[in-house]
């Protein structure tokens, strides 16, 4: 698998806290989207580490084509 599989065509939303790690799929198989379950093993696919800097609301990319890995950039209006 090469191109990851697009999960929705719309950012997920996910609550964050202050200094935590969150590990973001990147693609497409996690049954925890937008997070990494290790679904991605035996591909060439590795999940995107996020680091929050602040407890709040993050949208995630679920079309998983951003460039702005993990967070949503809008690509998912383009594909």
């Amino acid at each position: 698998m090469s191109e990851p599989i697009v999960v929705q065509k719309m950012p997920m939303s996910a609550d964050v806290e202050e200094g935590k790690s969150y590990y973001w799929c990147a693609c497409g198989k996690s049954a925890a989207q937008p997070f990494c379950d290790g679904s991605h093993k035996g591909s060439d696919f590795v999940p995107t580490e996020y680091k929050a800097d602040a407890t709040r609301t993050v949208f995630f990319c679920a079309c998983k084509h951003t460039d702005n890995a993990p967070l949503c950039d809008g690509s998912h209006s383009r594909i």
